[in-house]
């Protein structure tokens, strides 16, 4: 991950060697590992280490900022406020308007079923051949630009501008075909989703950004241990079309079926559908069992995922795209859900074919885990629970209702005694 020099591009600096690190750092007496932070991380300098840059280089703040593209609230004012000159003397001139005709279609349509299309191609073509305003949901799980190696032989090691950059590209097509009231979902490592929400607040109305641990990983020297992944919701227009997220099921011990939480007081209080969702998500485990593993070698969404979110922003009969296929999980929800779907892979797709050709494993792993949504004691574990004398909410509330009428009884009786 890195940036394109330019904050010694901003400087006026056109070589960047140790010799640059050096000079400039004895003429500001910043130090080189500092100057260094500033340039590999794209970073704006700030107090006495941007007063002494501005000064040496006799640049401005306002410069700098839009050198290494940081601007605040006021440099954004000016901006907006120049914006006729702007386009007229700078965008308009470098912009080439090409119209759809002229837009090559060099994707394959490779899979066809009951609800869906698979194309094989990049996402970004197969999106610009949907109509506007014809999409009910996105889900979308990028690469992550980690310099992992695909079969496609995808960059998958970009400077940082242009992952943000490409990431930009595809946004900008997901949310023309998006529906009004229709919603978008991005998973992503918080490190990219913290930059790309600022993207979309300008475009969508932003709902939730939701939490989904998951400890897959290895704890890092130096920081807190990553346990999360991040899933932004937005939604385009002030309200979704749907919304009706599951109900979860209360933590119980696998074993003796005996609370993993004390509910005190609340017990008669809760809901028998089950408890609401939050957007902190901790019942999504990682696809490590080879019965649900679809690729080796790379990391798949949980079924529970995908299940979910077309749950929460779909209805039967609605469209939902997925530009980045992977093993295919989007696509084949949708089809159990009886949803729409279009997708784009721009690997190789005779995984997801292979998927499709046997859906039973999926209907079957699909049907668990909708068993345990919406009831508060799904029937197994409440039958085992009444085995042991534990509560459920119609037992504690048959208890009150004793309690209750013992008292209006005993209240009777004293009144006669009066």
């Amino acid at each position: 991950m890195s940036y394109s020099d330019q904050f010694f591009k901003a400087l006026g600096v056109v070589d960047v060697s140790a010799k640059s690190y050096n000079e400039i750092s004895k003429l500001t007496k910043i130090p080189t590992d500092r100057l260094k932070y500033y340039n590999q991380r794209n970073i704006m300098p700030s107090g006495k280490d941007l007063s002494i840059l501005c000064e040496e280089f006799n640049i401005s703040p306002v410069y700098f900022q839009l050198m290494m593209g940081h601007m605040d609230m006021h440099t954004l004012e000016l901006i907006q406020e120049n914006a006729s000159f702007i386009y007229e003397k700078i965008l308009s001139p470098n912009i080439i308007v090409t119209g759809e005709s002229s837009f090559e279609k060099d994707f394959e349509l490779v899979l066809q079923t009951k609800n869906g299309e698979l194309y094989n191609g990049d996402c970004l073509k197969v999106s610009k051949n949907i109509d506007a305003d014809s999409v009910d949901m996105i889900f979308a799980d990028p690469p992550f630009n980690l310099d992992k190696l695909y079969p496609s032989k995808m960059n998958d090691n970009l400077k940082e501008e242009e992952y943000i950059k490409w990431t930009h590209d595809w946004l900008n097509e997901c949310i023309r075909i998006l529906k009004p009231g229709g919603s978008l979902f991005l998973w992503n490592l918080p490190v990219w989703n913290s930059k790309i929400a600022n993207f979309l607040h300008g475009r969508l109305n932003f709902k939730h950004w939701i939490a989904v641990d998951m400890k897959n990983n290895m704890p890092i020297q130096g920081r807190l241990y990553p346990s999360h992944y991040s899933l932004l919701y937005f939604i385009k227009g002030e309200k979704a079309n749907v919304f009706e997220p599951d109900r979860l099921a209360a933590q119980t011990c696998p074993k003796c079926f005996g609370d993993l939480k004390d509910y005190g007081g609340y017990k008669s209080k809760m809901n028998p559908l089950g408890i609401n969702l939050t957007d902190v998500w901790y019942d999504i485990p990682p696809v490590r069992h080879k019965k649900y593993k679809k690729r080796n070698g790379a990391n798949e969404l949980s079924i529970k995922v995908l299940d979910r979110v077309i749950e929460m922003a779909t209805k039967e009969g609605d469209l939902i795209f997925d530009p980045f296929g992977g093993s295919g999980t989007t696509y084949v929800i949708a089809e159990i859900k009886n949803r729409r779907w279009i997708g784009s892979e721009i690997d190789d797709c005779e995984i997801i074919k292979e998927r499709f050709s046997n859906l039973s494993e999926d209907k079957e792993h699909l049907v668990e885990v909708r068993g345990k949504l919406n009831s508060l004691f799904p029937s197994t574990i409440k039958r085992e629970r009444e085995k042991r004398g534990l509560w459920t909410v119609e037992s504690v509330r048959m208890k009150d209702d004793e309690k209750k009428t013992a008292n209006e009884q005993f209240g009777l009786l004293q009144n006669e005694e009066k």
